[in-house]
């Protein structure tokens, strides 16, 4: 017997190009658990980094579930294709999920940041917001999401960034300048200003 999938309706392409932010929710087929586990952490932020790269984009906040995972995504330049980076993304990952006995479910969700969501403030919410999911499902206590192990960032050229350090905005909005200014070259180049 055949699934018949319903599809996601997306808004155009253009909306998610260039310096397009977009909150990327996957699910598992069938609410698959038993995927996350440490070794798969690591190969996640690998292959998230390489959608970064090649798509221009940083993801300034992740979650991973216990049977879906959200993504934060902020384009960097005008190249930057988060649908073709999403992919990307889904294609490297489907095959790592399979030897753990999952997979994504036939499309993401997304919601494309609207105008007061891209402002500082408002970005900031919405990574917290991710960020808090492991609180909202019991995982961790009240005001314990930082410390859940399958939540964090990635910006290329910088792997050492922890968004529950202190400064953490402060330094993630000048790397994103620097990237949008320049491009993913501009990291080396402005290491010390970032």
């Amino acid at each position: 017997m055949s699934v018949k999938y319903d599809h996601i309706r997306r808004l155009p392409p253009e909306y998610y190009c260039g310096e397009a932010c977009v909150h990327w929710s996957l699910t598992m087929e069938d609410r698959q658990t038993g995927w996350r586990i440490p070794i798969l952490y690591y190969k996640f932020r690998e292959i998230l980094t390489h959608a970064a790269f090649r798509y221009e984009f940083s993801c300034p906040m992740f979650c991973l579930m216990p049977d879906h995972m959200h993504l934060l995504w902020r384009g960097f330049s005008a190249k930057a294709d988060q649908r073709r980076g999403m992919k990307y993304f889904r294609t490297q990952m489907n095959p790592v999920l399979a030897k753990l006995g999952a997979r994504f479910q036939k499309q993401p969700y997304d919601h494309v940041l609207g105008d007061d969501e891209r402002q500082e403030s408002g970005f900031v919410a919405v990574a917290e917001y991710i960020a808090r999911n492991p609180e909202r499902k019991g995982l961790v206590p009240a005001d314990g999401y930082a410390g859940y192990p399958y939540t964090g960032c990635l910006i290329p050229g910088y792997p050492d960034l922890n968004p529950f350090e202190a400064g953490y905005w402060e330094r993630y909005w000048s790397i994103d300048s620097v990237l949008r200014r320049g491009g993913i070259r501009a990291v080396e180049d402005n290491s010390e200003d970032a």
